[in-house]
């Protein structure tokens, strides 16, 4: 049931958001609290919380890599895991880099690694609208370009053979297992952003095919997958012509397969 805006005080908020089975509700409520602008708003993002929707829906934020990523209803929520994929394509990644993040959700990889890198050449892409409009906001504001359309058939032919990293956030639960997700994810973010196939691989198998095609000599193709499907993603890689390798970080939980163009002609 709704509460009057005049009755939510901290301690009122907190109780509510335990009793709708938030964890952490002393955080988020201090969350709420700072980003609601009126008593309105705070009653209605209480309300909102307290019915199942995401806390970054909520807020209309979510922080990743220290930013904060406007992420509007309905767009996929940055997961703290894929910093680690961020980490690991920083890493690799040389000064005016060309960046494509794509299946780019709200865009906060893209985002992350321009903040990270300074100078890049910044490109993202998505199959959802609604995604690509989230993703304008945040990209846009990197000083990037955001494209709609199915993975490399969204980004301008000019950029076939200059990528020098790619940042692929690909769907890779198995089918069977959506189910098992827990609601917020189920019920608010896009299934075309959690539902990767029989073996949650397809999407990845697609993006590695084509890959070689787009990147520089030398460039990266950057994926998280879980630990469990790291072999078959390794064997994909492979099997395209990349140099794969893995990455784990275990206070994470975060598996990312990079496959490396080698020198030479594109394939």
């Amino acid at each position: 049931m709704p509460v009057s805006p005049s009755l939510l005080t901290s301690p009122a908020i907190v109780t509510r958001l335990r009793a709708a089975g938030c964890v952490f509700a002393e955080d988020e409520a201090e969350l709420i609290l700072s980003t609601a602008r009126t008593p309105s708003d705070l009653a209605t993002m209480v309300d909102r919380r307290a019915a199942g929707l995401p806390l970054e829906h909520v807020l209309g934020w979510a922080e990743f890599c220290g930013l904060r990523v406007a992420v509007d209803p309905h767009v996929f929520v940055p997961r703290r895991r894929t910093e680690f994929l961020v980490r690991q394509a920083v890493a690799l990644a040389r000064p005016g880099a060309v960046v494509v993040d794509l299946c780019c959700g709200s865009g906060a990889v893209g985002v992350a690694l321009a903040a990270a890198l300074g100078q890049v050449e910044l490109y993202a892409a998505d199959v959802d609208p609604a995604a690509v409009r989230c993703a304008r906001r945040n990209v846009g504001g990197a000083g990037g370009r955001v494209y709609e359309g199915d993975l490399f058939a969204a980004l301008p032919a000019a950029l076939r053979g200059r990528i020098d990293v790619l940042a692929a956030n690909v769907p890779y639960v198995p089918t069977e297992e959506v189910g098992l997700l827990p609601s917020e994810a189920r019920e608010h973010e896009p299934l075309v952003a959690l539902d990767g196939g029989a073996d949650g691989l397809d999407v990845l198998r697609r993006v590695a095919a084509d890959a070689p095609r787009w990147l520089a000599p030398g460039g990266c193709l950057l994926v998280e997958t879980s630990e469990r499907q790291a072999p078959l993603a390794v064997e994909a890689f492979s099997g395209s012509g990349l140099i794969p390798a893995t990455a784990v970080s275990e206070e994470l939980y975060a598996t990312v397969v990079i496959g490396t163009r080698p020198a030479g002609p594109s394939a």
